[in-house]
């Protein structure tokens, strides 16, 4: 039995859509979700569709009851996260759970990343736990850009304060195709892997890219720390939240989502998709 947390969240639905595309029978895959009725159509194809919450130990003892491998798709809940992993580990390992695959972040070992610490503490706790475990480092998600993309479209600017850092950003579905493929792997390797795109791309790339597609001239405006809060601010974004969205901008210009990794096509056996076959789809979707 394959369970998946966060089931109807953006990437959880599609590892679950993926598993059944991959041949999984449907009774065999668990969707661990907290609002059941977000999932009727999972559960109309057949799949088991289980209520259970990170904070509360005993529904998730009874959610992975019978799972073989599990999708620990990460929480949402920024602070909290380390103590709601702990219990789905620990209920996982009650549950005789033999394989846990986790959606951590890029080089938390060593990285300026703000949301990397949370991301360190869990992979420790799956080292403490003692579970067999392979550990999915996913980089940036290209939808993260679908606003910018549009922004720009209708501007001519990209506007940011990354410099020169480039980003190994894949589409949320590339990603899940590499956990589907963890998951139904006759014998999956235990450890941690790199996951990005196979085309790292600066936002003066991404500036490009829109200009290409659409034919205008569009520049990327390169702003330092304090001038990039500025403009947030300006433009409505809280305080804490222009000085978050600085902060991962500047740990891009420190190399934080550059990997060198190819693993993510290899687990999938074709090549991400690329910056310019997305920003295609967001124009023209």
């Amino acid at each position: 039995m394959i369970t998946v947390t966060g089931a109807t969240g953006q990437l959880g639905r599609l590892v679950v859509t993926g598993l059944l595309d991959a041949g999984v029978p449907a009774g065999e895959v668990v969707a661990v979700v907290r609002s059941p009725e977000k999932a009727g159509d999972l559960a109309a194809r057949g799949v088991q569709v289980r209520l259970a919450e990170y904070g509360d130990p005993a529904s998730l003892e009874a959610a992975l009851q019978g799972t073989d491998r599990l999708l620990l798709v990460s929480g949402n809940e920024v602070g909290q996260r380390v103590a709601q992993h702990g219990n789905v580990l620990q209920a996982a390992k009650a549950a005789g759970v033999e394989l846990v695959v986790y959606t951590s972040a890029p080089k938390v070992d060593d990285t300026p990343l703000p949301l990397a610490p949370e991301h360190a503490a869990t992979e420790r706790l799956i080292a403490e736990v003692g579970l067999p475990a392979v550990v999915l480092r996913n980089n940036w998600y290209l939808e993260n850009y679908d606003q910018p993309i549009r922004t720009a479209a209708d501007t001519g600017e990209v506007v940011g304060s990354s410099g020169a850092g480039r980003i190994a950003a894949a589409t949320r579905a590339d990603f899940a195709a590499g956990a589907v493929a963890v998951l139904t792997a006759a014998e999956p390797e235990p450890g941690v892997v790199e996951l990005g795109g196979d085309q790292p791309f600066t936002l003066a790339d991404l500036a490009a890219a829109v200009a290409a597609e659409t034919g205008r001239e569009v520049t990327y405006r390169d702003l330092s720390a304090q001038e990039h809060v500025q403009f947030l601010l300006g433009q409505g974004l809280p305080q804490e939240t222009a000085e978050f969205v600085v902060a991962l901008d500047q740990s891009i210009a420190q190399g934080a989502l550059e990997t060198g990794s190819t693993a993510l096509s290899g687990l999938i056996g074709r090549p991400t998709t690329t910056l310019a076959e997305h920003v295609r789809s967001v124009l023209r979707g």
